[in-house]
């Protein structure tokens, strides 16, 4: 196939054009920076310089395409809400029109399972659950808003789906792996409730299985949710095997939500009220995401697309550990070549 992908230069997209040139298909991606450039070049893409506004960079990448899919967006938990509805929105928007424009046929959004949190425990729930009005924050409502531009924009000719992964590792995770190290560094990790209840994570690779199988044949108008396979693993067991694939043991410090939720909005005021820079290290949006169970059923998913997710939860999580011991090593190497260097000037 040819696959015309957005957001090429970052996790889920680099990975994506990874996967998609491993398997023969022909890739070009678009790219909004001299870095981005560069990224999606090596990535194994043919680069189209421009931003999901530029209408006729978008339709010339796209000419002669067979599918597009759509990763690209801001996911910032706490951010705002005008800034994420520019990209998220808007930004799908104009690259739903774009491939309209240039005649392509199928078009796959790589969505958010986070678009069904309302703040309360999501438990096995699959696609007949409707995405609630409001979602939880302001990231799950922009591609709630987005997913149904997609959903709405199959027609004749046009067969447009979306995918959606619930929270996404593996390696070169930028969000998650990275704030949980972060976390524990500064001393501010904390469970909810233990972090005992069950949670659905989406290994990266096994988002780009999921978002070929729905360039090749998903359903206009489908919405298909995706996991890694069950069983579940409780949140605490997930995180502690992630944070030791970097050498890190997680704290056991825990908070009731029943205190946690309270907590979070009062920090959040205090945040807003001082006009604090970044975010408060408790919300109510992250909460609402992982302060209680989140479980998928992903049936649909594996009945009409052949999805398999083929990467194993212990598959992912050695490949982690592999990489973060290369790290660790690297560190050592670089401590020992200091101190060599300040034995010398001695």
């Amino acid at each position: 196939m040819r696959i015309f992908v957005t957001g090429g230069s970052g996790f889920v997209g680099g990975t994506l054009i990874r996967f998609l040139a491993e398997r023969g298909h022909a890739v070009r991606a678009l790219a909004r920076s001299d870095d981005a450039v560069a990224r999606v070049a090596v990535a194994g893409a043919g680069p189209v310089a421009g931003d999901l506004f530029a209408a006729e960079a978008l339709r010339r990448g796209m000419q002669g395409c067979d599918a597009v899919i759509h990763g690209a967006a801001l996911m910032k938990f706490n951010g705002r809400e005008g800034e994420m509805a520019r990209v998220n929105v808007e930004g799908t928007r104009s690259v739903l029109e774009a491939a309209r424009a240039a005649g392509v046929p199928r078009f796959v959004a790589v969505g958010a399972a986070a678009v069904l949190s309302s703040g309360c425990p999501v438990v096995n729930v699959d696609e007949s659950m409707p995405v609630p009005p409001v979602p939880t924050g302001a990231y799950a409502q922009t591609k709630a808003r987005a997913d149904r531009l997609v959903l709405d924009a199959t027609g004749p000719g046009f067969a447009a789906c979306v995918i959606r992964p619930p929270a996404v590792w593996g390696t070169g995770d930028p969000f998650m792996l990275p704030a949980l190290v972060k976390a524990v560094h500064r001393g501010r990790f904390v469970w909810i409730d233990g972090g005992r209840y069950l949670f659905s994570f989406c290994h990266v690779r096994n988002v780009c299985e999921a978002a070929l199988l729905a360039a090749e044949r998903g359903r206009g108008g489908a919405d298909y949710l995706v996991c890694d396979a069950p069983p579940h693993p409780s949140l605490r067991e997930f995180f502690s095997a992630l944070l030791e694939t970097q050498g890190l043991q997680a704290p056991r410090t825990s908070l009731p939500r029943a205190v946690a939720w309270p907590l979070a909005a009062g920090l959040e005021g205090v945040w807003a009220l001082t006009r604090r820079r970044g975010a408060p290290p408790l919300s109510r949006a992250g909460l609402g995401l992982i302060g209680g169970e989140f479980t998928i059923n992903d049936a649909r998913a594996r009945r009409e697309l052949g999805y398999t997710a083929h990467v194993s939860r212990a598959a992912g999580l050695e490949e982690l550990a592999a990489g973060g011991a290369a790290v660790r090593r690297s560190g050592c190497d670089n401590n020992v070549k200091q101190i060599d260097r300040s034995v010398r000037d001695l």
